[in-house]
């Protein structure tokens, strides 16, 4: 990655603080926020690390330092789930528009106490359905089926390694 970020841990408390208020979400739950893209910068050395959590679970087609870029300009939009003033989990996705219908495609999620903040897919698909979107998908392990007892597995992809044919 060519450029650097400068961590502030000022403006991560800042941008933590903004996002919270009064309300009790209960004791299972941390409030997911859609970060602006001004934002990412200032945030990026917290979500970074959540991030790469999913890379082992990849076939190497994007690692976290492969999206910053990426979401700085907009393409991608990085989500947060924000807990007793902590970042808990992070969360990357991407609109894609098919000839026939348009999705909210995930990217990456990674963090911890995942039962604190997958009550908030819901937030998730109102945006989408606000954008647009007909359906939201997601490239990820089969365990995720167990988790997301409302999704189905529409298909499988299936990969070859052939770097060992390259001259």
């Amino acid at each position: 990655m060519g450029s650097v970020v400068v961590f502030n841990e000022s403006r991560v408390k800042e941008f933590i603080s903004n996002r919270m208020d009064e309300t009790n979400l209960g004791p299972f739950q941390a409030r997911a926020v859609l970060v602006g893209i001004d934002e990412i910068e200032s945030i990026w050395h917290h979500v970074q690390p959540l991030l790469e959590k999913s890379a082992p679970h990849s076939e190497g087609e994007m690692e976290a330092e492969d999206m910053f870029p990426i979401l700085l300009s907009g393409e991608m939009q990085l989500w947060v789930a924000i807990e007793n003033k902590e970042i808990i989990a992070a969360m990357v996705s991407q609109i894609i528009s098919y000839p026939r219908k348009k999705v909210m495609r995930i990217i990456s999620i990674g963090g911890s106490d995942m039962e604190k903040w997958m009550p908030n897919f819901p937030i998730f698909e109102n945006w989408a359905l606000n954008l647009g979107c007909t359906s939201i998908e997601a490239w990820g392990r089969k365990g995720w089926l167990r988790v997301l007892d409302d999704w189905k597995c529409s298909y499988h992809i299936i990969t070859k390694d052939i770097k060992h044919r390259i001259h």
